[in-house]
Formats: C-alpha cells, sequence, structure tokens
C-alpha cells in the first residue's frame, strides 16, 4: 500500500518533515543535495532555462533585427525555435517542480527519488540537445525534443499514480494530470512540425500548448493556492472558490483555440472578454489591495490582473479584426499573456515555493520584489513594440530594450535562487 498522511490545514494532506538533521549526515554532496527534493531538481534547469533562452533570442534581435552583430544561423525558422522553447521548453520545468511537490501534499501519495529523477534527468538532456539542434540540424533538435518528452511522459506518469493511487480524486489534481498528457500530445505534434517543416502541425501544437494546456495549468493552480496563500497572510481572510470558475475559464479557453484554428480571429473576443471580466472578478474577491501588505502575495495578485489585462487586450484586438483593422496590435496580446502573466507568475509563485521549502523566510527581498515589477514592465513594452501605428525605428528600439531588460531581470533571479536548490534547507530539515 502506498505511505498516507493525515490532512493538513489547508484542506489537503501534508506529508511530515523529516526530523532535522545535524553533524556528517548533514554535509551531503551538491548532487545528493539538488536531487533531494522534486522542485529541486526541476526549478533549477528551469532558471537556467529562462537565462538560456533569452540570451538566444537577444543574439537573435540583436542580430537579425537590430544589425548589432552576425544573427545566429538556425536549422530552423527562428520564430518556431522561439516557440518551442517558450511553450514546450520553459515553462514546464516549473509545473513539474511545482505539481510533483504540492500534489502529493493533496493527495498523501508521495512520488519517489526515482521517479522524479526518470523525469528530470531526460528532461535536461533533451533541452541541451534540441540547443545544439538549433544551431546546427533539425534532426539533432528533434532528437532533444524526444528526450525531453520522454522525461515529461515519465513525469505525468507520476503524477498519474499519485493522485489514482490515493483515496478519493482531487480535483485539481486529476485536472493538473489531464492538461499534461494533453502537453504531452502538443509537444509530440510540435517535434513533428518540426521534422517535416509542415506549418499545420505547428499552428496546432503552438496554439494548442498555449491555451489547452499552459494558460488552464496556470489557471487550475491559481484557484487553488492563490486563495490559500492569501489565508496565511491575510487576517480573517474568507476562501472564495467558487465551482463554477474552472469549468468556465476552461471552456473560454478551448473556445477561443477553436476559434483561432478555426481561422476565425476576429471572433475570438466571445471567448476573451468573458474570460477577462472572470478573471478581474476573482482578483478583485481573492484581495487585490490587500495582498500588498506581503510582496511575496502581491506578486501573485498583481500578475493575475495582467492575466485579465492580457486577456482584455486580445479581446479589443479580436474587436478590431472584427471591425475591419486585423493586425494593428500584432502578436502584442500574446506577448503580454506570455510575458505579463505566465512569466511573471512563474516568477512569483516559483520564488515562495523555492524560500518555503528551502526554511527561508517568506519574504520578498529587493532582487525578487523589483526583478518581479520590471518583469512586468517588459511585458508590457514587448506588446507596445508589436503596435503597428509605431515607427520601425520604435518598434525595434522598444523590443530591443525589452530582450535586454528580460535578460538582466531573469539573470538577477536565478543568480539569486539557484544557489538555494544546491544548498541545503537553511532550517536543517530534509526537502
Amino acid at each position: 500500500r502506498p505511505r498516507r498522511y493525515p490532512r493538513g490545514d489547508n484542506g489537503g494532506r501534508m506529508i511530515p518533515i523529516s526530523k532535522v538533521q545535524s553533524g556528517p549526515a548533514a554535509r551531503r554532496s551538491a548532487w545528493a543535495v539538488w536531487t533531494c527534493a522534486p522542485h529541486r531538481v526541476f526549478f533549477l534547469p528551469g532558471a537556467l532555462q529562462l537565462v538560456a533562452s533569452m540570451l538566444l533570442m537577444g543574439w537573435d534581435i540583436g542580430g537579425r533585427t537590430l544589425g548589432l552583430w552576425p544573427a545566429p544561423q538556425w536549422s530552423m525558422p527562428p520564430a518556431w525555435a522561439h516557440a518551442w522553447l517558450m511553450v514546450y521548453g520553459l515553462f514546464p520545468w516549473f509545473i513539474f517542480g511545482f505539481a510533483l511537490t504540492a500534489v502529493p501534499n493533496w493527495t498523501g501519495v508521495r512520488p519517489t527519488r526515482a521517479e522524479w529523477l526518470a523525469a528530470g534527468l531526460p528532461m535536461i538532456a533533451g533541452i541541451l540537445l534540441f540547443y545544439a539542434g538549433v544551431l546546427t540540424s533539425r534532426e539533432v533538435a528533434v532528437a532533444g525534443g524526444v528526450l525531453h518528452l520522454a522525461g515529461w511522459v515519465i513525469g505525468t506518469a507520476a503524477l498519474t499514480r499519485i493522485v489514482f493511487t490515493a483515496e478519493g480524486r482531487d480535483p485539481q489534481g486529476v485536472a493538473i494530470v489531464v492538461l499534461l498528457w494533453t502537453g504531452a500530445i502538443g509537444t509530440a505534434a510540435f517535434l513533428l512540425a518540426i521534422a517535416t517543416l509542415r506549418a499545420d502541425w505547428l499552428a496546432f501544437a503552438r496554439e494548442g500548448g498555449l491555451w489547452l494546456v499552459l494558460l488552464p495549468v496556470f489557471l487550475v493552480v491559481n484557484h487553488r493556492m492563490i486563495p490559500f496563500f492569501s489565508s496565511r497572510v491575510l487576517s480573517g481572510y474568507a476562501l472564495y472558490r467558487p465551482a463554477f470558475s474552472i469549468p468556465f475559464l476552461g471552456a473560454a479557453c478551448a473556445t477561443h483555440y477553436l476559434l483561432e484554428s478555426a481561422s476565425l480571429a476576429e471572433w475570438t473576443w466571445v471567448a476573451d472578454a468573458p474570460m477577462a471580466a472572470g478573471v478581474g472578478w476573482l482578483a478583485w474577491k481573492w484581495g487585490l489591495t490587500q495582498s500588498f501588505r506581503a510582496r511575496l502575495l502581491a506578486m501573485l495578485h498583481v500578475s493575475l490582473v495582467m492575466l485579465a489585462a492580457a486577456l482584455a487586450f486580445s479581446a479589443v484586438a479580436s474587436l478590431a479584426a472584427l471591425a475591419g483593422h486585423p493586425g494593428i496590435f500584432g502578436r502584442g496580446p500574446l506577448h503580454l499573456l506570455a510575458v505579463g502573466y505566465l512569466a511573471a507568475m512563474t516568477f512569483g509563485m516559483v520564488s515562495r515555493v523555492s524560500l518555503g521549502h528551502s526554511g527561508r523566510a517568506l519574504e520578498a527581498d529587493a532582487v525578487t520584489w523589483y526583478g518581479f515589477l520590471a518583469l512586468v514592465a517588459v511585458g508590457v513594452t514587448r506588446a507596445l513594440a508589436d503596435l503597428a501605428v509605431l515607427p520601425a525605428g520604435a518598434r525595434s528600439a522598444l523590443l530591443g530594450l525589452a530582450a535586454l531588460a528580460w535578460i538582466a531581470i531573469v539573470a538577477g533571479w536565478a543568480a539569486r535562487f539557484v544557489p538555494i536548490y544546491l544548498s541545503p534547507r537553511s532550517d536543517g530539515r530534509e526537502g
């Protein structure tokens, strides 16, 4: 029988922490420390990937768009590589690190060290090979993507075991598992697109990865964790998790995807406008104004507001297309969604989990707080760079500024948190 643990005060089940270690037993190798918990195994390469992906894009933007240096020679269209690295090669590190840490607390069933290593190590090898492939050959990139996908499947299988072995069926855990299996299909389709240079497969995988995987996963996690985290900080806080919100938001995401897939971008406002209103309502009900009492909490709430703004922007762009003015905002709504919400929410959520699971105080220092605010500003800047009404020179300058700022922000954040994943907990506990 799988080990089970008593229910905790968050409505889930808490896994007990082992006794404090001291003396020689506490002095472990960096490998032992890094691999002792799933969030360490996935967050470390995720943090490095944040920096690496932006360095690669900065190299390309500086060379191909700004003419500052020779541009890299790509083995595939640069936009394809960028899309895979962002949709399937970046955020899943943090999703798996979080899920393999939190879902066991929700269900009372632990993953094994063998499971999270069997998932994480192929993903690491795969992303390294993919980077080599984008600059050498598509075959190498696809091989790296297949390795990455193998780790993805192993990690999702581990989560499936955890969720369906537990007593009862945790609804958020089930949702995350279903969405991650959907993501495995999407990344396989993307690799097929790269191997065959099929643009139709690319569109299916890219849009599906965003609207059917990433955004729904983030919404499920937000729905579970933002009220919970708020209740731990704000006195007299009343948990608000309406049962209709996740089905409603999930249906809206699917509707947007179906409309965009049918080349009906001028009608995606039908999904985006109600979704923007729904997310804005949740942001208000979950205590946006009170959240600024704690910076780490405010980061989550502000990110949610940015999602509402991005969806509203997307609705306006869709209505403009319906009125006969397509493309005036370019891919601005997408970039505001990706940077202003997905990246910013990752920044906030991973910072909180990393500090809490390293035994440190749940307080955002200046690097974390101002880096987060700057990242939100980068999202706005990147969206402005797509405005068709701006002169080409201004758009290029904004694009370069956004890329440079992104690199500086994530490099500073990674320098702050990467050492945490390689160091024992400051309180001497395991994990």
